[in-house]
């Protein structure tokens, strides 16, 4: 019985370090293989790509003014309505409204709306040569009213004496002392409207129309320039 047991103790140990050996094996086989991948048919089609939501960006605020543009008041003056100008002509020459409202729309044709106007009287005289002298008030909304003088020669084919009233629409005129200085008339050009002679007087940037009442033929027949002052003068050049 003790050689049996010894016999059988031996083939226990032989059998377990033979098991231990091979589970020595397994784990140092296991640690040398990399890691399991999933199986996967060669012939099948690649994956779609994922969409990835990505939030959208937070509003941004207008940027503020820097105000490098400043505003301000230009300075401009007012301009006077047809109306506004039918009415003063009318009643300061002395016309019908029929008669000023057809000067007035010949004007407002040509020029637009004005920015001052004058109301005023002259004399004039020629033979040939001549000479004219004025006298009226400037108006300009939000001005004060401002009293101003004219005179200046005229030459055509004219001769005798004048008095007659004259109502002077002014364009472009921005301050009432921009009116100081000489005032051509733009070649001369003269029109009998509704009975009102009609011409132009441009300097600069500055136009002026006169009305006048009952100066006739005058007006169409002789050129000349007119010099606005703050006082009377005597000689008109």
């Amino acid at each position: 019985m003790d050689r049996r047991k010894l016999i059988l103790s031996s083939a226990a140990l032989g059998l377990s370090a033979v098991g231990s050996q091979a589970l020595a094996r397994q784990r140092i086989t296991s640690e040398q293989l990399p890691p399991a991948q999933p199986i996967t048919d060669p012939n099948a089609p690649p994956p779609a790509p994922q969409e990835t939501y990505a939030p959208p960006p937070p509003p941004t605020a207008a940027p503020a003014s820097t105000g490098a543009t400043p505003t301000y008041d230009t300075g401009r003056v007012q301009t006077y309505s047809a109306d506004e100008m039918i009415r003063a002509t009318s009643d300061f020459l002395g016309v019908t409204a029929e008669s000023a409202g057809a000067a007035i729309e010949k004007v407002f044709k040509d020029k637009g709306q004005p920015t001052a106007y004058i109301a005023g009287e002259e004399g004039s005289g020629a033979f040939i040569a001549g000479l004219r002298y004025g006298r009226g008030l400037l108006y300009m909304k939000g001005r004060p009213t401002m009293e101003v003088f004219w005179q200046g020669p005229t030459i055509g084919w004219d001769w005798g004496g004048n008095a007659s009233r004259v109502f002077t629409l002014c364009y472009d005129l921005q301050y009432p002392d921009a009116i100081f200085r000489r005032f051509p008339g733009v070649e001369g050009s003269a029109y009998l409207v509704g009975g009102l002679g009609v011409n132009y007087q441009k300097a600069d940037e500055i136009t002026l129309a006169p009305i006048r009442a009952g100066v006739g033929l005058r007006l169409g027949a002789n050129v000349g320039y007119l010099g606005y002052s703050r006082q009377r003068r005597k000689l008109p050049f």
